[in-house]
């Protein structure tokens, strides 16, 4: 089986989708199924690239025992990372029309919202204007909980 890659995408790349990323590295990691998967996140911007995780960011995740080592720096999508991953997770609309800007159309129908695994549908915000960080991270946990739920049920996943 080829791994399943999982990509997280927000504006920036330095508090959702990273938080996202090692959240669900972190369940993967749990249940001993990181062998299945690659995760990666990347920006719809170009604004914080180099940059690493928003020290927020970083203490929420270490609030909630997720230690790193936080070696992610933010990066933007391309259309090959389209072509190459088989999820693409987006935190709201506006990162959904500034991917679609960036890929053109989702013809493989590889993008969702983190929300849309859960009966909680809709947008994350985003804690950089909120700075609700808490908030954020639950909402994350709870999108990254369905998610893998959903990809576990559809290959099989919770049999090994």
């Amino acid at each position: 089986m080829n791994k399943i890659k999982v990509a997280f995408v927000c504006h920036g790349n330095i508090c959702r989708s990273p938080m996202a990323q090692y959240v669900f590295q972190s369940l993967i990691d749990n249940e001993n199924i990181s062998d299945y998967f690659y995760v990666d996140s990347f920006a719809t911007s170009y604004e914080e690239i180099g940059n690493g995780i928003y020290p927020s960011a970083r203490r929420t995740l270490n609030k909630h025992s997720i230690l790193g080592p936080f070696t992610h720096r933010a990066k933007r999508i391309t259309i090959n990372d389209y072509k190459d991953f088989d999820y693409i997770l987006i935190m709201d609309d506006n990162n959904l029309y500034n991917l679609l800007c960036i890929i053109g159309r989702d013809d493989d129908s590889k993008v969702y919202k983190l929300k849309n695994f859960n009966s909680n549908s809709g947008e994350i915000e985003d804690p950089w204007y909120t700075d609700n960080f808490e908030k954020v991270y639950i909402e994350i946990e709870k999108g990254c909980k369905d998610l893998l739920k959903f990809i576990k049920d559809k290959y099989g996943l919770g049999e090994i």
